[in-house]
């Protein structure tokens, strides 16, 4: 990849740094920002199950913060890909430091269907892609309406779908804010969603069938992060 030129309009072609400098960059941005996490945001994760190893794999989380792509990455063992405006990539060490982390570039004056393209394309080479099915952070730190595109993507590609909660990150940094604050964050991971279960699913069942599954991880973080007791969302410190 050589610059913002190559967007999702390329079909998702647009490859991250995989060689030594990329691995390295990548293993010292992960080490950094665990440290970071835990130490600022109190970071906590569970998992329902154990995540696939390799393979395609579709990440539906719920959006909180513009830490959220960095608090998933660092729940898992593996590389994981999310959405990344192309203008982003016009500062080039920036630029450097998304490619190493798996950013698929996304023009946002491209189609939808160019979009979606280029995260098909991904998931089918194997990789595991993060998604806000959302659409934007969230105003108040409630979840919001689950979009259907996220089916579309699954579906092409034929790979699972694991949902994860976010919870705390709203508290740490609302959009009111220019900078993130301390505070306490979890995420919790559900069970892997397998293709042969969705399969006989239309795209509205199998949105329901996510959106139920991220409610309740969403109930239980909170309740987990309370220390057991239930907090209404978007109440966290001021």
């Amino acid at each position: 990849m050589s610059g913002p030129a190559e967007n999702a309009a390329d079909g998702g072609r647009a490859e991250p740094i995989h060689g030594p400098a990329g691995r390295t960059l990548y293993a010292v941005l992960w080490v950094l920002s665990r440290t970071l996490g835990v130490a600022l945001f109190g970071y906590r994760v569970r998992f329902a199950a154990p995540l696939p190893a390799q393979g395609g794999l579709l990440v539906l989380s719920t959006h909180q913060s513009h830490l959220d792509p960095l608090l998933v990455g660092l729940a898992l063992d593996r590389r994981i890909s999310s959405l990344a405006r192309s203008s982003l990539y016009a500062f080039g060490p920036f630029a450097a430091a998304i490619r190493a982390l798996d950013a698929v570039p996304i023009d946002r004056n491209a189609s939808m269907v160019q979009a979606l393209k280029a995260v098909i394309a991904r998931l089918e080479r194997g990789a595991a892609v993060l998604i806000f099915p959302e659409g934007t952070r969230t105003t108040d730190g409630r979840m919001g309406e689950v979009r259907p595109g996220f089916a579309l993507m699954a579906r092409k590609a034929g790979v699972p779908i694991v949902p994860v909660a976010i919870v705390g990150a709203y508290e740490c940094w609302p959009r009111t804010r220019l900078l993130p604050r301390p505070g306490r964050i979890r995420l919790e991971f559900g069970l892997p969603i397998t293709p042969e279960r969705y399969a006989s699913l239309d795209d509205r069942e199998l949105t329901k069938l996510c959106t139920d599954h991220l409610r309740e991880l969403d109930t239980t973080a909170r309740r987990l992060l309370r220390g057991g007791v239930s907090c209404p969302p978007g109440t966290g410190p001021a």
